[in-house]
């Protein structure tokens, strides 16, 4: 089974991605290798077409009225204990209880639910959703879906762009805060795809993870691996165990 290691890396994807606003420049090609994209100021205009919204309406008044809010994941909501995110799963897949397996984190102490589900995202292929649970809370934290070989066997770097490319339209329509948003971002093992914050600063972030190869005129190729999606409480300060300062 494959180990959830997710809330620090986002950490630093916040960190390397907050620069400023950043609109999607649409570079991102069929084929299966794709030219790394630059950066882009803002005023692009969002793509059009997407799937069933994972955001609902923020409640807010003045520059905030269009701003989403990110409260989980369908049924699951941030803050719930396991047995309610289980009960939400079921019910959100139409899935037995035993397809949902357990796994733990000994370095973050903290716990997952994991469930694969096929055509998350329509003609997507098979997605592995995982369920983190809080250190000290032990409530939801966070909520990722992956996309891979791992996930589907039948699963091709075309289909990998296809299922990004629909994503990031979707989310570029959200309404996240502008000032949060970023596309088209080289990270180190891939680009991020999207990321976006609500009010209260709780966030999406798409990542595709790949290769990158140098091509002719030093442009920098990917061929992607992987998809990951994550909606995430607390990205910059995530509820895992860190030892106290002073011990060590």
């Amino acid at each position: 089974m494959r180990k959830i290691y997710l809330v620090p890396a986002l950490v630093g994807l916040l960190t390397s991605v907050a620069a400023g606003p950043l609109a999607a420049q649409g570079v991102v090609p069929k084929q299966k290798a794709a030219q790394a994209p630059k950066a882009a100021a803002a005023g692009a205009a969002p793509a059009a077409g997407a799937p069933a919204a994972a955001t609902t309406e923020a409640p807010s008044t003045g520059a905030d009225d269009k701003v989403k809010a990110i409260d989980g994941f369908r049924s699951a909501k941030f803050g719930m204990s396991e047995a309610d995110v289980r009960a939400a799963m079921i019910k959100d897949f139409n899935a037995k209880p035993d397809v949902i397996k357990a796994q733990d984190n000994a370095s973050e102490l903290t716990h997952s639910i994991l469930m694969s589900v096929p055509e998350l995202l329509p003609n997507g292929g098979t997605a592995e959703l995982s369920y983190v649970f809080g250190y000290k809370s032990k409530s939801l934290i966070q909520v990722g879906a992956v996309w891979s070989k791992g996930t589907d066997a039948a699963m091709t770097p075309e289909k990998l762009f296809s299922n990004a490319n629909i994503l990031r339209a979707h989310f570029m329509g959200e309404g996240f805060k502008p000032d949060s948003i970023a596309v088209n971002m080289p990270v180190a093992g891939g680009i991020v795809m999207f990321r976006g914050s609500d009010a209260k600063d709780r966030s999406v972030i798409l990542l595709l993870q790949g290769t990158f190869e140098n091509k002719e005129n030093n442009q920098r190729v990917l061929t992607p691996t992987s998809l990951l999606l994550f909606y995430v409480a607390d990205a910059k300060s995530p509820d895992i165990f860190k030892l106290p300062p002073g011990q060590f």
